[in-house]
Parts: structure tokens; sequence; C-alpha cells
């Protein structure tokens, strides 16, 4: 038993209850793709200046993680926020991250899909004032990343928003990189509360009018668009947007909020996944998908209803912050060393925070090795000070 902190300022004990769910391999083939999208794992012993320069990866860590994914019959999106690009992890790393990462899935025997994220985050805002810088420092890491045999996702950038961009702008430059692509691309709409950079992204503030936008830019060569991850929160406008687009692009939901129903879908239209939350509920996640392809929709329910309070409460605002909460489970499952982040990132929450998703992540079967939690979240309470008797 621990004794955790509460939201209302309080202290009270609590004991462990939840039934773990067992990692396994998929029975069968799924019927929706889920991507998830991994973190970083720190090498705390060669890092020596966590807010300068690049940071110490632990490699053997950070790819027996994404095993671990694998292994349970997900697939994995390489190099995105979650793995801190632009808060913490820069360019160099993240293109030795997507290439050590292929190099296993390669080698892997479900032999996974790997998209991987590609950007402009190796250029200074200052550098990427035209049209021209951006489509550059975009096809820089798009060869890079295609080299290494991964898929594309456009990350969206934080240079258009910043020279105020038209859609027409957007259009030229997504254009060029859309068809320019050896394979068909994923685009990347990730909402302003996982990145105020990006507020106003595809050249207007109305939601309703970007998502016109879009739409057309897809439909003006669907062949070359794999589908597009909508991160915005909202499960209106993403059920909306998936039924008008082109036939065999997909949605893939980045909503951690509200998952479990636009995956399974209204009868007519569903979301496929690239989540950060299915990173911290991996097993819930592949077995609730393997019940969706079996036709259970009661275990489906059964198993992933109790990790949507997990994930609101990892994905809380500030929203950006919730890769901490990704790389705390992964610690308290013994899936990495230490609890040490890219940049000291899990300073990012505080350790009220940190108890909920602890009490969250037992009642939703995820804590796979209970003791080993219970003991690494003592030790963290002692860090905080909160005396555990």
């Amino acid at each position: 038993m621990l004794i955790l902190p509460t939201e209302d300022f309080r202290l009270e004990p609590y004991r462990l209850t939840g039934t773990p769910l067992v990692p396994r391999a998929p029975r069968i083939a799924l019927t929706r793709t889920a991507f998830a999208a991994a973190h970083v794992v720190s090498d705390a012993l060669r890092e020596r200046s966590p807010w300068d320069g690049r940071p110490a990866v632990d490699w053997e860590g950070t790819l027996s993680f994404r095993h671990w994914l694998w292994d349970q019959g997900l697939e994995l999106a390489e190099a995105m926020d979650t793995a801190q690009r632009g808060m913490g992890v820069d360019w160099e790393t993240a293109l030795e991250l997507v290439q050590r990462t292929m190099d296993e899935a390669k080698a892997h025997p479900l032999r996974p899909r790997v998209c991987a994220g590609a950007g402009t985050d190796h250029k200074a805002l200052a550098e990427l004032t035209t049209v021209e810088a951006i489509i550059a420092a975009y096809e820089t890491q798009a060869e890079a990343i295609e080299a290494a045999g991964g898929q594309l996702i456009l990350m969206a950038t934080r240079a258009l928003p910043a020279i105020g961009a038209t859609p027409e702008v957007y259009r030229q430059v997504y254009r060029r990189l859309i068809d320019g692509a050896a394979q068909p691309v994923i685009l990347h709409w990730l909402g302003e509360m996982f990145d105020p950079a990006l507020a106003g992204y595809w050249g207007t503030a109305d939601v309703a009018e970007a998502s016109d936008f879009v739409l057309s830019l897809i439909a003006e060569n669907p062949a070359r668009v794999d589908g597009i991850k909508i991160s915005l929160l909202d499960q209106a406008h993403e059920e909306a947007f998936r039924a008008r687009l082109p036939a065999g692009v997909r949605l893939y939901t980045g909503d951690d909020f509200n998952y479990a129903a636009l995956i399974e879908g209204d009868g007519t239209h569903h979301s496929h996944a690239l989540l950060g939350a299915f990173a911290a509920i991996a097993p819930a996640a592949a077995q609730a998908l393997e019940a969706l392809a079996q036709g259970d929709r009661d275990a489906y329910h059964r198993l992933l209803a109790p990790t949507v309070p997990l994930s609101r409460e990892i994905f809380r605002a500030p929203t950006r912050f919730y890769k901490a909460g990704i790389a705390f489970l992964s610690w308290l499952n013994g899936l990495q060393p230490g609890f040490v982040m890219p940049a000291g990132f899990q300073s990012s929450r505080g350790i009220v925070h940190y108890a909920q998703v602890y009490r969250l992540a037992d009642a939703a079967g995820v804590l796979i090795r209970p003791d080993l939690a219970e003991a690494r979240m003592r030790s963290l309470l002692h860090l905080y000070g909160i005396d555990q008797g």
C-alpha cells in the first residue's frame, strides 16, 4: 500500500487492485491499422547537459520498447511529437532513431509497418522564411527517411504559421511534397493544444475552412495520400471529416480522448489509429483491437473503456506535456531503467498527476508488473518528500 497525493491536496492510502493484462501477440489479423507513437529512453549515465545539445539516448532501451509494441501486433509511428521532436530531441537524433528502428523492423518476424515524421526542425525558423526554403527543409528529411525505408508522415511545421502562410502557400508546399514522395504519405494535422506554435494551421483559424482546404488538397491526388492523422480532440469534427474523405484514404485518429468510439466507428465509417496513447496502453489496445476484429464488441469496450480516463489524464492540459506520462508508465512497467527524459522533460508534470496516472493505469490493467510498479512509485514519492511510513 502507498500513500498518494490527491487533486484536493490530501494524502490518502491506495492499494493496487487491478488485474494486469498479459502482453501477447495477436491471434488473428487486426481490422484496424494501429500505429503507436513511441517515446525516447534517455541514458542517464551519459547525459551531461540535459537542456543543451543532443540528448543522450539509451538505444537498447529505446529499441527494446519498440519491440515490445511490435510483439503485440502494433505498428510504429517513429520520430513524432511523442519522441519529443522539437522538445528535447533534434533532427540528427531523430534520423538516427529512424535508421536504427528501420533496421530492427526489417528483422522483426511480424514485419511491422513503420512510418516516420518528416519536418523542418533541423532549420531555425529564421532560415525558413520562403516557400522554397520550407520545401527544401522538408525534402531533406523526407529523402533521409525514405532512404532508411520508412513511410513518410508529413509533420506539421511551425515554419508555415510563423510566416503567416495563406492556404495557397500551404497548397504549394504540400503539393510538391505529396507528389514527390516515393510512396503515399500520411498527412499530419496537429492542433494547437499539442503545440501552440501550430495555431491557424492550413492558413486559417476557422476549423471548417481548414477542413475544406485539406479535403480539397487530398482530392487533387488521393492515390498519393495513404491517410491523414487528425489530433484536434474533437470527435464530432473527426467523424464529419472522415465521411468526406475519398475512397481509400484513411483517417488515423490522433484523438487521445475519444479513440475508443472513433476506432469502433458508426457502422459506415471508422478511424484507424496513430496515437501516443497506444504506447502507454499497448496490451489493452492490442487485445481490444483483436476483439474488434473477432466481432466481439463487448470485449472491445471492456478492454478499452477503462483506458480512456487514463489517456485523458495523461493528455490533460497543457496537453503538450503528455510525453511525460508515457515515459512514466514505461518506467513503472520495467520497460526502461529510469524515469529520465530528454531535456529533463519528466519535470513537466507534478507528483499529483503521476499519482493519478498510477491509479488509473491500475484500473485499466496496464500495470503489467504490479510489484515493480509499486516499488518504483514508492521511490518517486520519497523523492517528492511524501513519507510512506
